[in-house]
């Protein structure tokens, strides 16, 4: 019976962790979408999560780029298929590396930053403050880091995506040996528009996700510094945690059969 109940007593947790993410899932968002608005402060989110992550990504998605590349013809040489490294390079940056690389990079930055920065407010009860002042603390500090999110990571996994494709280019062209303009045109050949409008409806959800569950981290942190440190972390492992699950669902809706 004791097994019995610790099985009962962690889904019960589970089941309260869940609800209670909905119920602010559900809330930041009728914020989102109702005035008062605060341009200013999305802005703000808006240039920390777009611009100060934009080294990072480039970085990233470059050499994953490179790495395809090398990857791919190593593996293609064995069949005399050297010609489709192009194809599969540019696909699978646009479809899923670039999205999920991104999510993943921008959630270890800007979601322990959220947790981080929201978590100290609420143990040293500026949250409380605020709603002294008459100001919502959702108004204020979740819904401009949502719509920055929604919108900044699409637009960062756009220009990995060009980055990762360049990456891709300068390998197969200076190292493999490909021709330059072969290797443009097999890359244009079989890309399609889908293909880059599901890496972006994946940006857009794993921007949400990763302010979402930043914010929701930080704004029920407790217990002091001990308390911020594990919203952080928290923050961080279930907005990875997300991403991927979001990564499969979004892909078999657009490409399941």
């Amino acid at each position: 019976m004791d097994f019995l109940a610790t099985i009962g007593r962690v889904f019960l947790t589970f089941l309260s962790h869940v609800g209670r993410l909905s119920a602010f899932a559900g809330t930041a968002i009728s914020h989102v979408v109702r005035p008062p608005f605060y341009p200013r402060l999305t802005l703000r989110a808006m240039i920390d999560i777009g611009y100060y992550s934009l080294p990072v990504v480039g970085l990233t998605a470059v050499f994953t780029g490179m790495v395809l590349a090398l990857q791919s013809y190593s593996g293609f040489s064995r069949f005399a298929a050297e010609g489709a490294v192009a194809t599969v390079v540019v696909l699978s940056i646009t479809r899923e590396l670039a999205p999920v690389l991104a999510g993943l990079m921008v959630a270890g930055r800007i979601g322990a930053s959220m947790a981080a920065e929201i978590g100290t407010m609420r143990v040293t009860e500026q949250i409380d403050a605020l709603t002294t002042l008459s100001t919502n603390p959702f108004k204020y500090l979740v819904a401009p880091r949502l719509l920055a999110g929604v919108l900044m990571v699409p637009c960062l996994v756009l220009v990995a995506d060009i980055i990762g494709v360049f990456g891709g280019y300068i390998v197969g062209v200076y190292k493999l040996g490909f021709n330059p303009s072969s290797y443009l045109a097999r890359t244009w050949e079989y890309l399609e528009p889908l293909d880059v409008i599901s890496g972006l409806t994946k940006a857009a959800v794993f921007g949400f996700v990763i302010s979402l569950m930043g914010c929701y981290h930080g704004y029920y942190s407790r217990g002091g510094a001990q308390g911020v440190g594990a919203a952080t972390t928290n923050s961080v492992v279930s907005a990875a945690i997300m991403i991927l699950i979001f990564n499969y669902v979004i892909t078999a809706l657009y490409f399941g059969k």
